[in-house]
């Protein structure tokens, strides 16, 4: 052992960049050699489905090719338990500490509790530094301590406490890298997708969108509720995995000082409000945080082939309503559905079809490549009116009058549903309605919308008389 330097090891989790890294720049500044790390976590591998697998892959392969394009040994990247995993390295590179960017999840939270542990006991100390948020979960509270429950009140202590600038980018040949003795190669995805999954490309393309003279961020307010004009940032994905950290995007977005740079700025800030519900309530996952709606009557797919057939129709896109298909369809060839269709998609499942809502979260997490466990359990709680801060459940979106306001001219639709690209835009809204009826190969609705929102409205009674 007495030939092994002295080093470091970065634990690599959501943060697959060199840039604004506080807890990389914490472990090069340390002047050892650095072991950049991630690990497999089975645990993970298990619940991450093969749509976040893959862009998770990508991922690894993309920050490997940044720090190897240096001249160094790349990424590490061993599959075990990390309580195992993380003592074993360390004590092979004589590492005295272990960095990471903190994880506010619920099972991040635990494995990061072993992983302490585990380290302590072999003498290494585990380092955390920074976090995927703008404003960490835990840090803005009431004036009385107490996490807020309103998204508006959480918004302007957010404001009050500011964010802090970029940390200081890293040259990956200017640190000394040192790799893992029990590495295992990582594995093979195409080519595109990696080129896709870096850190690069999602500067490039945040950036190009910034300076857009339409449909970029002066225009955000006016047209990020509109699938068809594509006007939204596409930041989820690289946010989910750290390409690129919120810090940096509110420094570009105050230079531009607009109502767009400020609408999503905003949203930056609802990001950083779900994470804290999820840190207060980790039950938040399973469980409504109402907890009275844990008494409404919602139909079991598990236990009913109607309902089990339901469901795989909005999964599969075959609805018959053309918005609520065209985002399952987009969801299920790109990864990823324009938010203002998720919420539709959502509310469909929810308050058309009267499944709960954990099943549609379900979905989502196996089929987004920007999956997010606060984002997505805390979001469709939302929807479902069961959440913090949640849409009233007697909101119910019209599928039909939500496709005319915000895909008045069917760019949205016709470009996931060819079945429909032909239909006059009269009829395209309403299918069954055509003079030859719903064409060939488009289903014909699987629910009357005006009787299941009646229906909706019986079943929330159960809810309003357990609060009252």
């Amino acid at each position: 052992m007495g030939s092994v330097p002295e080093a470091t090891v970065w634990w690599v989790r959501r943060d697959f960049r060199l840039a604004d890294n506080p807890a990389l720049l914490a472990a090069v500044d340390g002047g050892e050699a650095v072991v950049p790390l991630f690990v497999l976590d089975p645990a993970i591998l298990r619940k991450a489905g093969p749509v976040r697998t893959e862009w998770l892959l990508a991922s690894l392969s993309a920050l490997h090719a940044d720090m190897a394009g240096a001249g160094g040994p790349g990424l590490s990247v061993i599959e075990g338990r990390p309580a195992e995993v993380l003592p074993r390295v360390a004590r092979q590179v004589r590492a005295a500490t272990v960095h990471i960017s903190s994880d506010f999840a619920p099972y991040g939270r635990r494995r990061d509790a072993a992983v302490r542990t585990a380290l302590a006991d072999a003498g290494i100390e585990l380092v955390a530094t920074g976090s995927p948020y703008g404003v960490a979960p835990g840090t803005v509270t009431t004036k009385s301590g107490s996490p807020f429950q309103v998204f508006t009140p959480f918004w302007r202590a957010w404001s009050d406490h500011g964010v802090n600038g970029p940390a200081a980018p890293v040259d990956p040949a200017t640190a000394h890298w040192l790799a893992a003795a029990d590495r295992t190669p990582i594995a093979e995805v195409d080519p595109v997708l990696v080129e896709r999954a870096g850190e690069a490309t999602a500067t490039r393309r945040w950036h190009e969108w910034l300076d857009r003279d339409q449909a970029g961020v002066e225009d955000y307010l006016d047209l990020h509720n509109t699938p068809g004009s594509d006007a939204t940032s596409h930041l989820s994905i690289p946010l989910k995995w750290g390409q690129l950290h919120p810090r940096t995007l509110l420094a570009d977005l105050s230079t531009h000082r607009s109502k767009g740079s400020a609408g999503l700025s905003r949203q930056l800030a609802w990001r950083d409000f779900f994470a804290d519900v999820l840190y207060h309530r980790p039950d938040a996952v399973t469980q409504p945080i109402r907890s009275a709606f844990a008494t409404m009557p919602t139909d079991e797919p598990a236990t009913d082939s109607a309902i089990a057939s339901r469901l795989a129709a909005w999964q599969q896109g075959r609805t018959g309503f053309p918005l609520v298909d065209a985002g399952m369809r987009q969801l299920l060839a790109e990864g990823w559905m324009h938010n203002r269709v998720r919420m539709v998609t959502a509310s469909f499942l929810v308050k058309d079809l009267h499944i709960g809502w954990w099943h549609g979260a379900d979905w989502f997490m196996d089929r987004l490549r920007d999956g997010d466990i606060s984002q997505n359990q805390l979001n469709w709680q939302w929807v479902a009116g069961c959440g913090t801060d949640a849409s009233p459940y007697f909101r119910v979106f019209n599928p039909t009058g939500q496709a005319a306001k915000f895909d008045p001219d069917g760019t949205y639709i016709r470009r996931y549903l060819p079945e429909l690209a032909d239909l006059p835009l009269d009829y395209l809204h309403q299918p069954w309605t055509a003079p030859g009826g719903v064409p060939a190969g488009y289903p014909e609705p699987i629910v009357d919308h005006a009787a299941e929102r009646k229906e909706a409205l019986e079943r929330y009674e159960v809810v309003k008389s357990f609060t009252n």
